[in-house]
């Protein structure tokens, strides 16, 4: 099986989330996988969705984990170049929505096992981790963690979108839902009201000056805090006793998301209400970890880039998959474009796709034939 081709295959299925419908194409790999003699396991996750899971290997020792997720963003207001679900190539890139985020990766780690089955055979193997509802929350993963891994792994690839560059972790999120309240009257009388609207933008001046008190991260920088949306009222001649405003925070290695909503809770007091949205910690490996200098090397090897591992912002399924699995080392790596990702013709490089399959067939020979960690 190509990478190329099966990244296109997967590319024609239609999993935009919301609705999702990855079953469809979680069944295409399902068959793949088995047909190679891949225990798999596919759990459903609600109408048309489902979760797999596939394994090989001879239970000799933890296995080598891979996980990415088959759902997309929606394609976007704008007119695409290419079809979005045809898979087009054109100048050496592959264009479709997934393509890089994430299915280019996810085809890259399902060629490089099935070229690697015989070895699989006979050492500790790999677990593949495919998910549904990454783009929502990581609700596969949550799922997935929630039903147990039966095969729990020793290390962890997350194929996002990284240009094949090796990354120790990436930032935390917290998405949050303030609620104010006030009281409703008729617009000539404000007076006889309570404007939630007013009390919304009082607690705004709270939450730009909020004070994360953490220094900065060596690799991930500054904690951050964004006011993503807001909204209030129902017309123009009354007064609002509703508004909501969306909070996204992104938080560094070190803390703890509880201590964040404690922290914003008796910083607006009663002038407005936290609703948890989306809590996912962040994922961070120690760059000197012995399977993460192998990682980088190994990449180098490969594609002739030395890099020092580094961190992204955004989050991935592993804010699940790795404090599950007793904080097992784990390394963002992909063929994708992270500057394309979400975007209008996402593409992803047709030499990165094949690079990927070269990186991830290294580390798994190298996984079960020798010291995972020398």
């Amino acid at each position: 099986m190509d990478v190329i081709e099966l990244t296109r295959r997967l590319v024609q299925f239609d999993t935009v989330n919301p609705p999702g419908n990855e079953r469809a194409c979680a069944q295409e790999l399902q068959t793949l996988l088995a047909t190679a003699g891949f225990e798999t396991s596919l759990t459903d996750m609600g109408e048309g969705r489902a979760n797999l899971i596939a394994y090989l290997g001879d239970g000799s020792g933890a296995p080598l984990g891979f996980t990415g997720h088959l759902d997309t963003v929606p394609l976007g207001a704008q007119d695409w170049q290419h079809d979005p679900f045809a898979g087009i190539i054109e100048g050496g890139r592959l264009y479709g929505r997934g393509t890089t985020d994430m299915k280019g990766g996810v085809a890259a780690f399902v060629v490089a096992c099935l070229k690697e089955a015989d070895i699989l055979r006979n050492g500790p193997g790999v677990v593949l981790l495919i998910t549904a509802g990454e783009e929502t929350g990581s609700d596969g993963a949550k799922a997935m963690v929630a039903q147990g891994v039966p095969h729990v792994p020793g290390a962890l690839v997350v194929a996002e979108p990284t240009s094949n560059r090796p990354l120790a972790g990436h930032k935390g999120a917290l998405w949050l839902r303030v609620i104010t309240e006030g009281k409703t009257a008729h617009g000539s009388m404000p007076e006889q009201g309570v404007n939630a609207v007013v009390a919304a933008a009082r607690v705004i001046q709270k939450l730009v000056a909020f004070d994360f008190q953490v220094p900065s991260h060596p690799d991930m920088g500054a904690p951050t805090l964004n006011i993503g949306t807001i909204s209030g009222g129902l017309n123009l001649n009354s007064v609002p006793d509703r508004a909501e405003i969306g909070v996204d925070i992104r938080s560094v290695s070190g803390q703890k998301h509880e201590d964040l909503r404690a922290a914003l809770t008796a910083l607006l007091g009663s002038d407005g209400r936290i609703e948890p949205i989306i809590d996912l910690p962040s994922v961070w490996t120690d760059p000197e970890h012995p399977w993460l200098g192998q990682v980088c090397k190994t990449v180098a090897k490969v594609t002739g880039d030395t890099h020092t591992p580094g961190c992204v912002s955004y989050f991935t399924d592993a804010s699940i998959f790795t404090p599950a699995f007793d904080t097992v080392p784990t390394v963002v790596l992909g063929p994708g474009e992270p500057t394309v990702a979400h975007m209008t013709d996402e593409y992803c490089e047709v030499k990165k796709l094949q690079d990927s399959v070269g990186i991830y067939v290294e580390l798994i020979r190298r996984w079960n034939t020798s010291d995972a960690t020398s």
